[in-house]
């Protein structure tokens, strides 16, 4: 799990991690994706905020937001240089974990269509598309995904 000090240092992640994509998203749909260090905070009250630790370095992050609907994932990035490195996989498997212990049986996301990567993670845990919106994030095009767990694992 996160912690507040933990902050600054999931802002640099976010943006290290979408800058190459940044040409692709609005101005305004960047920002958000994006979040300064006291966005940051103010997730980390909103839900849990995990991070993946490296050879001492924080390398990922992901946060949830739980909904009566299920458990609602965003701020998920990795570290351009350890992708590949199952840490995307790893914070899947906390959050899949937590929804379960606190009887939730539904995890959802919203991607951007361009982030082929992530996507592919996501189906490859189990998520698959859904009709659902929300479609735009600030001007950006989205699409949801969602994976059902069983509760009596």
């Amino acid at each position: 799990p996160a912690i507040p000090e933990d902050a600054p240092v999931i802002s640099t992640i976010l943006y290290e991690s979408f800058v190459e994509y940044r040409s692709l998203y609005t101005s305004n749909a960047f920002s958000v994706t994006t979040p300064d260090p006291e966005q940051v905070l103010e997730r980390m009250n909103e839900g849990p905020v995990w991070v993946a630790v490296l050879k001492n370095r924080i390398v990922g992050t992901a946060s949830i937001v739980v909904r009566e609907d299920g458990i609602y994932i965003r701020g998920m990035a990795v570290v351009p240089e350890t992708r590949g490195s199952k840490v995307g996989w790893l914070l899947l498997e906390e959050i899949e974990k937590f929804a379960i212990a606190h009887g939730h049986s539904r995890l959802y996301l919203s991607s951007t269509p361009f982030l082929h990567r992530a996507i592919r993670l996501y189906e490859h845990y189990g998520f698959r598309r859904i009709d659902d919106g929300p479609f735009d994030l600030l001007g950006t095009p989205l699409f949801s995904m969602e994976k059902t767990l069983r509760l009596d694992k």
